[in-house]
């Protein structure tokens, strides 16, 4: 059995780190250099980074965040927001990220997907979902940071995704996300139980137990958590060792 993934997510506006809830109402943290060099020490599986305002300017402004991170980071980065080309990909694996993750692009022009996987890897492209419940047992697809549908069906779009060529799948409940209630247990297992590629479940820690229980009830492979760890509700280490006490294979520190 791999590892369980232990990822810090940062959403970032301009220069800042921030957080809000449903993805609106953001609050700026701090400096996300600072925090991204504190996860990393404290032992983080990877990073992901998450341009939340590109949607605005229409192309990622994160590259020199990114540059300054691949310095002294040594784990995998994943970059997202904004990123609609071969080129833009190519631009930001170049500033140091290892893996894309692309929502809006991919959904206006889903050839995007194969054309990345097929240019870098299958491994760098990540298809970034941001899932919001329209009925029992059904999802819909948005964009923009959950403003706009897309009429997708969320577990049809991963298939059609996985299909395409993506490697990972990046499932956002915009329902529980800044919530502090959990995640959606429901999404991630209805996605994660129709393709063979490893899934991050982000949206809605708030505390150690959430994780266990997307990981054996909603089968995901990897946890994306931002709240708990910007505001000190919990470290890193905490969170592995209370997966190993529940028996989740976590890397070990």
């Amino acid at each position: 059995m791999s590892n369980i993934r232990i990822i810090p997510r940062l959403d970032i506006k301009g220069p800042n780190l921030i957080k809000g809830i449903h993805l609106e109402g953001l609050r700026v943290i701090g400096d996300p250099h600072e925090y991204a060099t504190k996860y990393y020490e404290a032992g983080a599986d990877e990073l992901l980074y998450m341009d939340i305002v590109a949607s605005l300017y229409g192309r990622n402004n994160l590259s020199d965040i990114i540059k300054r991170a691949a310095h002294n980071i040594f784990v995998p980065i994943t970059v997202g927001g904004g990123i609609r080309s071969v080129d833009d990909v190519k631009h930001i694996l170049r500033s140091g990220a290892d893996k894309v993750a692309i929502n809006t692009a991919a959904v206006a022009r889903p050839e995007l997907i194969h054309e990345v996987s097929r240019r870098f890897g299958s491994q760098c492209m990540v298809l970034s979902v941001e899932a919001k419940r329209v009925s029992p047992g059904k999802w819909e697809a948005y964009t923009d940071n959950g403003r706009e549908k897309t009429g997708l069906d969320v577990v049809e779009w991963v298939k059609k995704g996985v299909e395409l060529g993506a490697g990972e799948i990046l499932i956002t409940s915009v329902d529980f996300e800044g919530t502090k209630k959990g995640f959606d247990v429901d999404v991630v297992k209805a996605v994660s139980t129709e393709i063979p590629v490893p899934v991050i479940a982000s949206g809605g820690m708030g505390e150690m137990k959430h994780m266990v229980d997307v990981v054996k009830e909603g089968k995901a492979d990897a946890v994306a958590i931002a709240d708990l760890f910007h505001y000190d509700r919990a470290a890193i280490g905490e969170v592995r060792e209370f997966a190993l006490e529940a028996d989740i294979h976590v890397r070990r520190v």
